[in-house]
């Protein structure tokens, strides 16, 4: 697929991407090394600012589903500001990992993460396709309903 196609494909789907955010502590965002895009872990922003709250204690399991795949848009306009605007370079999303910020009675954090990885398939048809984990934690940064990181095999 070319960069015009991704551009479109991206349209047809009323998908838009927010803008790349800038790294917050010691760490960039995308590391391009042998051919892999390592995309640090992103956050999940809307127009209201950062999505926060803890699953199973007051946020419902479809709103940090929506969460995740916020995260996955973060993700997917970190590596397209890293590939210069060039989406046609990735060959596969290889690796999807997900953090879910839960309560300790919460288990179901695969369908959560799915919100990111359903997201990597809308936009990447069989090439989004990914290994994953799915992962609960006690707190995340600033509060953060969810994290997703990702690695990518890239072209040249």
């Amino acid at each position: 697929m070319t960069t015009a196609s991704f551009h479109d494909r991206l349209k047809d789907l009323a998908i838009e991407l927010p803008p790349a955010g800038a790294p917050v502590a010691n760490y960039v965002p995308v590391v391009l090394h042998d051919g892999l895009a390592t995309v640090s872990g992103q956050l999940p922003r809307d127009a209201g600012g950062l999505v926060t709250g803890k699953v199973g204690e007051g946020l419902t399991p479809e709103a940090a589903q929506a969460a995740a795949r916020l995260c996955g848009l973060a993700v997917i306009a970190q590596l397209r500001a890293a590939l210069g605007g060039r989406l046609d370079r990735v060959v596969r999303c290889v690796q999807l990992t997900g953090f879910v910020n839960a309560g300790p009675a919460f288990t179901d954090h695969p369908q959560v993460v799915n919100g990111a990885s359903d997201l990597m398939v809308e936009v990447f048809g069989e090439a989004g396709r990914h290994a994953r984990a799915a992962v609960g934690a006690g707190s995340l940064p600033l509060g953060a309903a969810v994290e997703v990181a990702a690695v990518f095999a890239i072209r040249p």
